[in-house]
């Protein structure tokens, strides 16, 4: 078979480690930006100048949407009438902080950004009515979902990480099982209503433990005064955020991992637990029905309650867990591969720009 190139250029932040990205993305154009405010992502000047970088391109993608630099870009396509696609990712809920600024920002600029793209992607048909509040009808939306790269899971140094928990070691766990979290630190990723139903079920698994994995995005200090005052600070662990051979490490030796939010398109940590064989709970806010359909993870509401019924299943019912980690490794592999998701959006691209 043979392969047609694409050449793909990316104009993201000069913040994070861009630099271990763009080591992956050899082939692809990295263009960074100056970020001069980072709580609202303002950026700076690119040294070429935006307008002239999109010139040179027959199609740009959009990815998010609450972004001054999405607006940015938007506009200088429709001035050059370049030909652009809108991917929200779930962002088109306004949830969470700044609920004023979102108003704003959809009334001056964010509903003209989505109501003029030439073509609307959704990661998940649960996505596809939210574009109806900027005038796209459901019927013109192309889903896409999120996808991973199976070699993005394999170790890259083997041995010992294959054999022992880099995190039983790090906080002395001395063996006994832990749950993991795997995500930013946020109220709406729910990291406060897994804590509470980790807390209600420690009485009945003496030994488990919590590991919370990601960055902190202001909830990291709430969550372990609340740990102290539950009594379970002690089996309560921050890990920070995790790459690498420590994330796979991470996901392959958790009993299971959850994800309890209260508000998201879909969570493309599940694919990685997936890959790793992981079983999984999540919420029924993650877009994740056609996995609880297919026996792929168990789907729980997004209150403590609901997570700690389902922790105690999951706990005492091992076969069951290795099973569903089973069946979420094949779908994901059958359908959720970047591989596969390109070639769709190579489909797509390709009829913009004819």
């Amino acid at each position: 078979m043979t392969k047609e190139l694409v050449e793909c250029g990316i104009l993201t932040f000069d913040i994070g480690d861009v630099q271990a990205y763009e080591n992956k993305l050899s082939g692809a154009q990295v263009y960074k930006l100056p970020c001069v405010f980072t709580r609202y992502f303002i950026p700076g000047p690119l040294r070429r100048g935006v307008a002239r970088l999109i010139s040179e391109y027959d199609v740009v993608h959009l990815m998010g949407h609450w972004t001054l630099l999405n607006a940015i870009v938007a506009v200088i396509c429709l001035f050059q009438n370049k030909p652009y696609v809108v991917c929200p990712a779930g962002a088109l809920k306004s949830f969470g902080r700044s609920q004023w600024l979102k108003r704003i920002y959809d009334f001056v600029i964010g509903k003209r950004i989505v109501r003029s793209a030439s073509a609307w992607v959704a990661i998940t048909e649960d996505e596809k009515p939210d574009f109806v509040h900027y005038g796209v009808t459901p019927e013109s939306v192309v889903v896409i979902p999120n996808g991973v790269d199976p070699d993005d899971y394999e170790y890259q140094i083997l041995g010992e990480y294959e054999k022992q928990s880099t995190l039983d070691k790090r906080f002395s766990l001395n063996g006994h099982p832990y749950i993991l979290f795997l995500g930013r630190l946020d109220k709406i990723k729910g990291p406060d209503l897994l804590l509470e139903a980790f807390a209600a079920v420690t009485e009945t698994f003496p030994n488990l433990h919590l590991i919370f994995a990601g960055p902190d995005s202001g909830l990291m200090e709430t969550l372990k005064a609340d740990a102290l005052t539950m009594g379970v600070d002690n089996r309560v662990h921050f890990a920070g955020y995790v790459t690498g051979d420590n994330k796979i490490n991470a996901l392959r030796h958790a009993k299971c991992l959850v994800i309890p939010s209260r508000e998201e398109a879909m969570s493309i940590v599940v694919l990685e637990a997936g890959i790793c064989g992981t079983p999984v709970i999540f919420s029924d806010r993650c877009g994740l029905d056609e996995f609880a359909r297919n026996g792929a993870g168990i789907e729980i509401q997004a209150n403590a309650h609901s997570i700690g019924q389902a922790l105690i299943q999951a706990l005492t019912s091992p076969e069951l867990m290795r099973e569903s980690g089973k069946v979420l490794k094949e779908m994901v592999h059958k359908s959720f591969l970047w591989r596969t998701q390109a070639q769709r959006y190579r489909a797509l691209l390709k009829k913009m720009a004819d």
